[in-house]
């Protein structure tokens, strides 16, 4: 197992992890508020399962995107996993319900969007990705429902044991993610300034702020709704489409493409987050 793969197992294993602390704190009611609002669950559907792939389409299309930023993209817009951004949530004033019930949703349904999405664009592009049900399958279950399902288990039968797991597995979930950003940013900062050119920088603040404005436009005029659909239709956790870029080239670079896609996506998200913050406080009069 090389580098590259560690630091793919330590994304993965922070994904599950955070999964694990949702399940701790989930109640049943918290999974079906999305299922209760079949209005929101259509748009939020289409704008991160629609929308998005269709704006790659234009920018991998029109623009002469180098392969690793085309690759990169297709990877994020048809990635499974919304971002886990719980506190960027809660800041911008969303509510926690239906991050999580989203995320159970997406994973549920891209057993069949994932493959249909690679079918179109290995039609339209030259860069063929293969990504088989199964495959996302096993990702779903790893990552997300079985992990879910434990701590929701350990936590209705176990309550004083997830009392004092949660903070912990919390942690070690940052840690694992942190550490795994500082290892991509320590051995890819010369490849990330080399990716900068082409295209690239607009492609991407492209896919972000697009995502933002989409997610915010149809989350509803509930802006509890609109900034957790923001964040999440401009957001993809990495692991997600670091590994699916790998296993379709495994011999290309994604990691810098990626980084830069994070550093971007974080910046981006900041003016965004205060905006909704402020919003939030004028509406409940809070100086």
């Amino acid at each position: 197992m090389d580098a590259k793969d560690l630091i793919l197992l330590a994304l993965k294993c922070a994904i599950a992890a955070t999964v694990f602390t949702y399940g701790l704190q989930a109640t049943r009611d918290d999974l079906l508020y999305i299922a209760h609002r079949p209005g929101l669950l259509l748009r939020s559907l289409i704008a991160m399962l629609a929308i998005m792939p269709l704006l790659v389409v234009g920018c991998v299309y029109y623009l002469a995107l180098p392969q690793p930023t085309a690759v990169v993209l297709t990877a994020l817009a048809i990635s499974p996993v919304p971002p886990l951004l719980p506190k960027k949530h809660k800041k911008a004033g969303g509510v926690a319900p239906f991050g999580l019930g989203l995320l159970v949703v997406l994973a549920l349904v891209s057993i069949v969007t994932v493959p249909l999405s690679v079918a179109l664009f290995n039609r339209l592009f030259a860069q063929p990705l293969a990504v088989g049900p199964l495959s996302i399958m096993k990702t779903v279950l790893t990552m997300i429902i079985v992990p879910l399902a434990v701590g929701m288990l350990v936590s209705k039968f176990v309550p004083q044991v997830a009392q004092h797991l949660l903070t912990p597995v919390r942690r070690l979930a940052t840690l694992l993610l942190f550490a795994s950003i500082l290892v991509l940013l320590a051995g890819t900062w010369r490849g990330i300034f080399s990716a900068t050119g082409h295209w690239t920088v607009v492609a991407i603040v492209a896919f972000i702020l697009a995502g933002l404005v989409v997610g915010h436009l149809l989350g509803g005029p509930e802006p509890e709704h609109a900034s957790v659909l923001a964040l999440s239709t401009a957001s993809r956790h990495p692991a997600i489409a670091l590994a699916i870029s790998a296993a379709n080239y495994p011999g290309e670079q994604f990691a810098p493409t990626l980084v830069l896609y994070l550093v971007l996506c974080t910046l981006l998200a900041i003016p965004y987050v205060k905006w909704q913050r402020s919003r939030a406080a004028l509406s409940s009069g809070t100086p």
